[in-house]
């Protein structure tokens, strides 16, 4: 059975927190991360673990697909922790939290393992998650300590 590529956009913060879930546990290569000022765009490249297929049997294969992360309208784009000369080094997804701010204006930081964080400021939310090709069988799961 063929698996159908997501795709998604956010308009809302709670459109966000349902991308945010579906990017747990990606990773992504530095080299993969692009603000392209000129046309006030963000985006990443992330392989992104299918948790959606884990949880509709306990019998499939894990996976991961590739997934384009865009960001419409930016403002700014800073980052914490990320040295972005290592275009070798790859950086684990967690999540995305986001508040508005004084100004109305948007704060998205995405945040890593490792404390690194990059902080997306845009006029609105509106944010595209897009699979891209085919998925690939991965040995491994990721494992989450319970606190």
């Amino acid at each position: 059975m063929k698996a159908k590529n997501l795709k998604l956009i956010a308009r809302t913060e709670e459109d966000l927190r349902i991308i945010s879930a579906h990017l747990q546990d990606s990773i992504v290569s530095i080299e993969n991360i692009a603000s392209l000022k000129k046309n006030r765009i963000f985006l990443m490249q992330l392989n992104r673990f299918m948790w959606e297929d884990v949880e509709k049997g306990v019998f499939r294969k894990n996976k991961r697909i590739r997934t384009i992360l865009k960001f419409d309208n930016i403002i700014e784009v800073n980052s914490k922790n990320i040295n972005q000369k290592s275009k070798d080094k790859f950086l684990d997804f967690l999540a995305i939290e986001c508040n508005q701010m004084p100004d109305e204006n948007y704060e998205m930081k995405l945040i890593f393992s490792g404390d690194s964080v990059i902080k997306v400021v845009a006029e609105v939310i509106e944010v595209a998650l897009d699979d891209q090709g085919e998925p690939w069988d991965t040995k491994n799961k990721p494992k989450h300590k319970v606190l």
